[in-house]
């Protein structure tokens, strides 16, 4: 036998080929000039000896795909099954787009089919064409579809319409559901459907340990199946006899809703799962009306849409949350009785489609990831930067092409620095500054203004951390106003210093180094968390000020770190800690991602946990405070020797790592 093949070269063609291949059947593969160095790498692997794999160049947009009268009277008679595969599966395509591919295509490709009086057409079309229908639809059922106002939809329906009434032919239609990665392998070509979700997944993964139970939606059944099964069918249905003017619903007969198939993925994904899943019709109580002019408000659409674009979620996908179409497979399940191809469970395969999307297909891994691809060129001002995070975060920028601006008290030491940058072949200036003096702030600003013209990062973090209890506290107000001055007014200074500029040139960012204290709120801490919380709150108010200029404002929420600053509170000698590298390296990840912040799993937990129970957060905190002592130097006294630390509260320092007690 011999057949006729669209779409040869895409994601369920070549798995088709491979079966028709399989069967010793010749298949003429209808392939673009562009597209042929594809074919032939499918040929190599199907068809080595190349003799029943024949690419015949051609173009969908083409009456009769473009083929020579020749080559259509060189077939004419010799084709048995036309299968018409080519198709605009893409969510995010254009309505033209769409139109041409979907309905002229298929129109041309039918054309062709007459032309070469095959044996049968065999139209691959999608469950789509049923469009919103509410309630079962069979596989007998094509003019009742209804909803078709979705332009994937209607080009769906249209293309099988055409395949029904314009075909001389006899006809068989096919509709997947949607179509993800090989069961056994994952594979797929690109991102669709659920895949979609991924990137969320994936971002709650990082952000939340996976035993975290999360509040979701349960949604509508949404119907899943992998392409080798999809393949298997249309093969088995296609040379099976008396099967000709039907239609076959290649589905799953038991469909998951959305949240649990959301959960399915995050078992997966090791992500935290939707615990609680809210029923998507609690919104009904809303009259349809409302829901409709709420939704077209331009702030509403504004900030949907920017919530999709942060997730790389078409707005098309979302019709599938509430999809309210039920597709029966009967005809389906009878032409494969006896054939053992059937829908596997998704759970069984599920962890196979994450893999091979977390390895070949996540948008982030074609991203430039490198420091150097975000920050060669750039002029960075960096506070801090004589010793400890500033330094070793000045040392990396500057080995990543940036103009390092050093900034610190000490300019003896920044020469040391600015020589080791100059050293590693980067470009550093020395900009001696006390951030506590506002005056030298303003000078800061007018002499790197006038030297440099102004600055593309800035990186607040200088920074000044007192630990004393608050009993200890009661005659330092000064320790209050010392933690101020640095922490927030002299990096406030900046900001308005520089920021103006940043908006004017249309890019900027600037980077605050705060603290996990902000996010646990640890006792003896007040002074320096509330230095910290009003610089975090100040920039989550400027933030959607700027956001239209290109400007980012991005918050390090960093953990304890090993550095000088920590060295007078002698039990901090026995507590995990980051070092200064791998706290540099949180700075340098905002440069290159530029997000809103950057985080722990444990700070962010801290943070929901004191949302949700703030009283139990209260008491683990008293337990901590009761646990670890002032230091001597809060308590003005000399330290004598180790401080000695019970077996409770190491303990304690290595269950919750990273937070200063």
């Amino acid at each position: 036998m011999s057949h006729f093949v669209t779409g040869a070269t895409g994601f369920i063609g070549r798995h088709l080929v491979e079966r028709l291949l399989a069967r010793d059947e010749r298949v003429y593969a209808l392939v673009r000039e562009a597209s042929l160095a594809r074919l032939h790498e499918l040929r190599a692997e199907l068809d080595p000896e190349g003799e029943r794999l024949i690419p015949i160049v051609g173009d969908l947009s083409q009456p009769r795909l473009g083929l020579a009268d020749a080559c259509i009277e060189r077939l004419r008679g010799k084709v048995d099954g036309f299968f018409h595969l080519a198709a605009l599966y893409d969510m995010a395509a254009s309505d033209e787009e769409l139109e041409e591919a979907n309905v002229a295509g298929t129109r041309h490709a039918v054309e062709l089919a007459n032309a070469l009086e095959v044996r049968c057409l065999h139209h691959v079309s999608s469950i789509a064409a049923a469009g919103r229908y509410r309630g079962v639809f069979r596989e007998d059922m094509f003019e009742e579809a209804e909803g078709l106002d979705d332009p994937y939809f209607r080009t769906k329906h249209e293309s099988e319409r055409v395949a029904r009434e314009e075909s001389t032919r006899p006809w068989r239609v096919y509709r997947p559901a949607i179509v993800v990665g090989h069961s056994g392998t994952g594979e797929i070509d690109k991102i669709d459907g659920p895949y979609y979700f991924f990137k969320l997944i994936q971002r709650l993964r990082g952000s939340l340990p996976p035993w975290f139970p999360l509040l979701g939606i349960e949604g509508a059944p949404i119907n899943l199946v992998p392409v080798d099964f999809v393949a298997d069918a249309i093969d088995a249905i296609a040379h099976a006899d008396g099967l000709d003017g039907r239609a076959f619903h290649l589905v799953d007969p038991e469909p998951a809703s959305v949240g649990r198939v959301m959960n399915v993925f995050a078992r997966a994904a090791h992500a935290p799962e939707f615990a609680l899943r809210v029923d998507a019709n609690v919104t009904n109580v809303i009259p349809g009306v409302v829901r409709s002019g709420l939704s077209k408000l331009p702030p509403v659409k504004r900030i949907g849409d920017q919530v999709l674009a942060d997730l790389g979620i078409p707005r098309r996908v979302l019709s599938y949350v509430d999809q309210p179409t039920r597709f029966d497979c009967r005809e389906t399940t009878a032409a494969l009785e006896g054939s053992g191809i059937a829908v596997p469970e998704l759970e069984s395969y599920a962890h196979r489609l994450w893999d091979h999307w977390e390895r070949n297909l996540d948008p982030d891994l074609f991203k430039d990831r490198s420091l150097r691809g975000a920050v060669a060129g750039k002029r960075v001002l960096i506070t801090g930067a004589s010793a400890g995070i500033g330094r070793e975060a000045a040392l990396r920028l500057g080995a990543a092409g940036a103009t390092v601006l050093l900034v610190a008290r000490s300019g003896e030491k920044l020469g040391d620095v600015k020589n080791e940058i100059e050293k590693a072949g980067g470009e550093a200036f020395i900009h001696p500054a006390d951030l506590s003096d506002m005056e030298s702030c303003d000078q800061l600003v007018a002499s790197v203004t006038a030297q440099h013209g102004g600055i593309d990062i800035l990186v607040n973090n200088a920074g000044r951390s007192i630990r004393r209890s608050l009993a200890l506290s009661y005659d330092r107000f000064h320790d209050f106003e010392r933690t101020m001055q640095i922490n927030y007014f002299g990096a406030l200074k900046l900001v308005l210093g520089f920021v103006g500029g940043m908006r004017e040139r249309g890019y900027g960012q600037v980077i605050n180094v705060s603290s996990i204290g902000v996010q646990t709120n640890t006792p003896r801490f007040s002074a320096y968390v509330a230095s910290k919380s009003a610089l975090d709150a100040f920039a989550r108010c400027i933030a959607s000020e700027v956001v239209d200029d290109g400007v980012t404002v991005t918050t390090v929420y960093m953990p304890l770190v090993r550095t000088e600053m920590i060295a007078p509170t002698r039990i901090y000698d026995a507590f995990p800690t980051l070092d200064v590298g791998e706290a540099a390296e949180m700075i340098c990840r905002a440069a290159v991602e530029r997000p809103k912040r950057v985080a722990t799993r444990l700070g962010i937990f801290g943070e929901i946990l004191y949302a949700t129970a703030p009283k139990a957060v209260d008491v683990i905190l008293n337990t901590a405070y009761k646990l670890f002592p002032d230091s001597a130097a809060a308590r003005g006294e000399k330290a004598k020797g180790k401080p000695e630390m019970s077996s409770e509260a190491v303990a304690f320092a290595h269950l919750i790592p990273g937070v200063h007690w």
